[in-house]
């Protein structure tokens, strides 16, 4: 087995680089997932693993075996080394190299009654994170997000996701892509924005429904609105007339699972 005990490793350098850098996870297809949960629940999606790094005093080669399976090669690196590549303060020494997912509209895997969440433009690796967390706690049918910011693999959304980055169809698009896609599969289109809308609990998502939700400073932009089937609002009765992204989400995904049975 590889052992690893410098930082200045050319091999460790190009993982800091992963972490780092979109430019470099583009060129590479591989970032970096740190985590045993997170590690799971990526083998468990269906990421192909290429390397797993540990630090045996923090986790032993038989854990390791058991959560990367046997087609990744494994590395012992050490404590400096792992602290050089970690992202997360409390962690338990263990991270993997994994080969990055197409995210194309048309590998996208729908049934005949599909419920999407459609989130435009999202900044916040956080609320995108918070977004990934609901859709999976939804079990929603895919993720789709129209004019991203970051990449999906950026180690901030890959953190907030608490590993439900890889548990999600996710797809990525532009708007207009997005909306195309959206109407040839005859699904109709919800948009949450305070423009021309009605409360978003008079309407019927147990038809094949995608959610949409935009930023909190600048909301949906018009060609959401002009092709929304409808626009919603959920009733705000305090001082302010709007609330995070990934709230307004989670209101309006579990009112459709409502209405779906659960």
């Amino acid at each position: 087995m590889k052992q690893i005990s410098s930082t200045q490793n050319p091999f460790i350098k190009s993982l800091v680089q992963l972490q780092e850098k979109a430019k470099a996870r583009r060129q590479s297809g591989t970032f970096l997932i740190e985590g045993q949960r997170e590690i799971m629940l990526a083998t468990k999606g269906g990421y192909e693993l290429e390397s797993v790094l540990f630090v045996p005093e923090m986790i032993s080669e038989a854990e390791v075996k058991q959560l990367a399976g046997r087609q990744a090669n494994l590395t012992e690196i050490n404590r400096e080394v792992y602290q050089k590549l970690a992202y997360r303060d409390t962690t338990e020494g263990i991270l993997a190299v994994a080969k990055s997912k197409s995210l194309r509209l048309e590998d996208l895997q729908l049934g005949d009654n599909p419920l999407i969440l459609v989130a435009e433009a999202t900044e916040k690796p956080g609320n995108l994170g918070a977004l990934l967390r609901t859709a999976d706690a939804a079990n929603l049918d895919a993720v789709i997000i129209a004019n991203p910011k970051s990449d999906m693999y950026n180690p901030n959304i890959v953190r907030s996701s608490v590993g439900c980055l890889f548990t999600n169809q996710i797809a990525t698009a532009s708007t207009q892509e997005v909306i195309d896609f959206l109407k040839s599969k005859g699904i109709a289109i919800y948009c949450a924005t305070l423009q021309d809308s009605t409360y978003y609990h008079t309407q019927d998502y147990s038809t094949p429904t995608a959610l949409v939700v935009g930023t909190e400073a600048t909301g949906l932009t018009q060609e959401w609105r002009d092709a929304s089937t409808k626009n919603i609002i959920i009733p705000m009765q305090g001082e302010i007339d709007s609330m995070n992204v990934s709230v307004a989400a989670a209101i309006l995904i579990f009112e459709a699972k409502r209405q779906r049975g659960f």
